[in-house]
């Protein structure tokens, strides 16, 4: 039973929703904010839960030595290494849809006490003073909204603006025209939104492009008197220069649920009349707070216990539905790839996986991932479908897909293509009864099951070499459980595929490699 320590404080419903789906669960909140005891326990789980607490960094994730998912209940990923888990084959996955409905209406809240000073008023009320005109607010009708980053969370508030009637203009590399029709939104470059938008509101994940997006440069490009909103993450703004420039009375102010460093309980924004500032509030919401828990909780729980895997943000993703259908092309694949990895002897250059038949029509990222895996885990043993694609890119060895809707004489088909340094083999393989099998190798015909112990040769197709290569393995103690043979025509090129009980040794080896009409002879595992 695969077991997940939950290191975050989360809903009860999560750690019931894991019982239920077969994980072990331990619910250990006060782990997130102990890193020595987090560390020294780790190595006993598949999986990690965590919210904002708990830091998963490069140093946790080699100490889970177990570690197949990492879960984040929520939408930001800023406390977990994602390059160390890739590199490490661990799964991250978060939940960007359970608080993005909080998360819009917490920054169109913002807006609003922002444009109409509603804590500085209600503060004053409070106090007993009753200043009514020290408080004349902004119209939202009417006025231009700059939405920079237009996915699910930035695509709700700008659905919500428009029903507030706002002009709503948007700046995002990935909306298209057709999903910013859909919306009711004009597409812009960020120079465009800068100069024309009256409030500006941050709905972009931090990454290297997105980082300090509104700097000095481009804060002091808004129109005078305008408003930044930002609920997003801390690090999209140039905090100084946003002080700066309100008190300099070009911006008219400023609503911040997040901040470069948090917690942050000292900030020279704090107490200025022009900032409303919240602490981190935007998935703060008895609903979102259950979402997303429930959601980690089924997704962690799916990839652990059937390999399904949604909302990776380092994986190929596979439903629920596709996981069983997926699971014998996914063991097909990485056997061939393996297969490829074990005969291949030079620096590779390029990956082909050719999908025939039925099994192009589905999802074949993770499949192809699997290949990828296969042939490389001969070289480096600790790759898998997560770290595969990444490896191989780091290593200059392109990878392409190739679908073809027919296949000459099964339902379904593989086929792998490894160009090296020296030349270019190729595999193919289908499922029978659900069991991988290969079908071609080099080009001639060969049905063969894959075994843990086989040997592969490569000879002239001479008589006697059969007998010679069965005298040879017997004499050496080494028992054949199947022998397959095929060859590209009478005398030529032949391959034989046997599967033995026991490993081959390397002196066994060096004896068939020694038999006349031998070219090549390779033991594999599998």
């Amino acid at each position: 039973m695969p077991k997940v320590l939950v290191s975050d404080k989360l809903s009860e419903t999560a750690v019931r929703i894991f019982k239920e789906r077969g994980v072990d669960v331990d619910y250990e909140p006060s782990l997130g904010k102990d890193k020595e005891k987090l560390l020294a326990v780790i190595g006993d789980y598949d999986g990690l839960a965590v919210r904002s607490a708990t830091k998963a960094t490069k140093a946790v994730i080699e100490a889970g030595k177990n570690l197949k998912v990492i879960g984040r209940a929520g939408i930001g990923v800023d406390n977990i290494d994602i390059p160390a888990a890739t590199a490490a084959g661990v799964v991250v996955m978060n939940t960007p849809y359970g608080n993005a409905i909080t998360t819009a209406e917490h920054a169109i809240a913002m807006m609003f006490s922002l444009v109409r000073s509603i804590p500085q008023a209600s503060a004053s009320t409070h106090h007993g003073k009753w200043e009514k005109s020290g408080f004349m607010g902004t119209e939202v009708f009417g006025k231009t909204l700059g939405v920079i980053g237009c996915g699910n969370i930035g695509s709700i508030v700008a659905d919500r603006a428009v029903g507030l009637k706002m002009r709503v203009i948007a700046f995002d590399p990935f909306l298209t025209e057709e999903r910013a029709i859909e919306l009711g939104v004009e597409k812009v470059d960020l120079e465009n939104l800068l100069a024309r938008a009256d409030i500006v509101t941050l709905h972009t994940p931090l990454t290297d492009q997105t980082r300090n997006i509104l700097s000095r440069d481009n804060l002091a490009k808004l129109k005078k008197g305008a408003y930044v909103v930002n609920c997003a993450r801390g690090g999209l703004l140039d905090e100084e220069a946003l002080k700066d420039l309100l008190d300099s009375g070009h911006l008219a102010g400023a609503a911040l649920d997040v901040f470069a460093v948090e917690p942050a309980t000292e900030h020279p924004l704090f107490g200025n009349p022009k900032v409303v500032a919240t602490p981190h509030l935007g998935a703060s919401t008895t609903e979102a707070q259950e979402n997303v828990a429930i959601q980690i909780a089924e997704q962690m729980a799916d990839y652990l216990v059937r390999g399904a895997v949604s909302n990776s943000l380092n994986s190929p993703s596979v439903t629920a539905e596709e996981a069983p259908r997926l699971k014998k092309f996914i063991s097909l694949a990485e056997k061939l790839g393996h297969f490829a990895g074990q005969l291949t002897q030079t620096g590779l250059k390029k990956i082909e996986v050719i999908y025939e038949g039925d099994v192009s029509q589905l999802n074949l990222k993770p499949l192809t991932a699997s290949a990828v895996a296969g042939v490389l885990k001969p070289m480096l043993q600790d790759v898998n479908i997560v770290n595969a694609p990444v490896i191989a890119r780091e290593r200059g060895i392109s990878i392409a897909e190739t679908t073809r809707d027919d296949a000459d004489a099964y339902d379904s088909v593989i086929r792998l293509v490894i160009t090296s340094e020296t030349q270019t083999r190729s595999v193919s393989g289908t499922t029978f009864g659900g069991a991988p099998r290969i079908v071609e190798i080099k080009g001639v015909d060969m049905e063969a099951s894959f075994y843990p112990h086989m040997l592969y040769t490569t000879n002239e197709d001479k008589p006697g070499f059969i007998g010679a290569l069965g005298r040879t393995l017997g004499e050496a103690g080494v028992n054949i459980a199947t022998f397959n043979l095929g060859r590209s025509g009478p005398g030529e090129g032949a391959i034989a595929l046997i599967a033995v009980d026991d490993p081959i040794s390397d002196a066994v080896l060096e004896k068939v490699r020694s038999l006349p009409h031998v070219k090549q002879a390779t033991a594999l595992s599998f």
